[in-house]
């Protein structure tokens, strides 16, 4: 399966991603937001490879796509779709970017095309995300698509030596109808 935009192509994990993953999954930038410390070869290949099972899964109900750049296929990023299970009518939403691609708006144009696809091909009712409060860029990407904060959740995360707040936010079917041709500027 593949998902294009402008300038992204969306298309299922392979073995070999796991080297561009671990390239930008290394970055102190791209740590900074994460649970994890330092990234090894071993973990980024469990972590790629666990995307590419979801994809025999039948029916399936998690998405997780790699995100390359259209003009030349580098992978510059994951984003997808996941049910907990797979009659749910709702999903969650989670994206991730190499550092040296962000402030590009990349990860509002392929978050828009997960959207689009969680509500017109899986048929979705409510699509939720979170973030680490922090993470101003991410809560951004979630605003300009339409989704609302549904609240914060005090310490609930706890990496990188101390605790985090989380802010939950969700779109419901009808909202992203209503605003779907105007999310065009990422």
């Amino acid at each position: 399966m593949e998902l294009k935009t402008k300038r992204l192509v969306l298309r299922e994990f392979v073995e070999d991603d796991w080297l561009a993953v671990l390239a930008y999954q290394s970055t102190q930038e791209y740590l900074r937001y994460y649970p994890w410390v330092e990234r090894q070869e071993g973990d980024v290949k469990a972590f790629v490879n666990e995307f590419i099972a979801w994809q025999s899964e039948k029916p399936r109900y998690r998405h997780q796509f790699a995100v390359t750049m259209a003009d030349n296929g580098r992978l510059i990023g994951s984003c997808g779709i996941r049910k907990e299970m797979p009659d749910e009518s709702g999903g969650e939403l989670g994206y991730e970017l190499d550092p040296g691609c962000w402030e590009n708006g990349y990860a509002t144009e392929a978050a828009a095309e997960m959207l689009k696809f969680a509500f017109q091909h899986l048929q979705l009712h409510r699509v939720g995300s979170f973030c680490i409060a922090e993470n101003v860029a991410s809560l951004r990407v979630l605003e300009k698509l339409g989704f609302r904060r549904e609240g914060a959740l005090r310490e609930t995360v706890w990496m990188n030596g101390r605790w985090w707040d989380t802010l939950v936010y969700s779109i419901l079917d009808y909202e992203w109808e209503a605003r779907r041709d105007h999310v065009q500027e990422y």
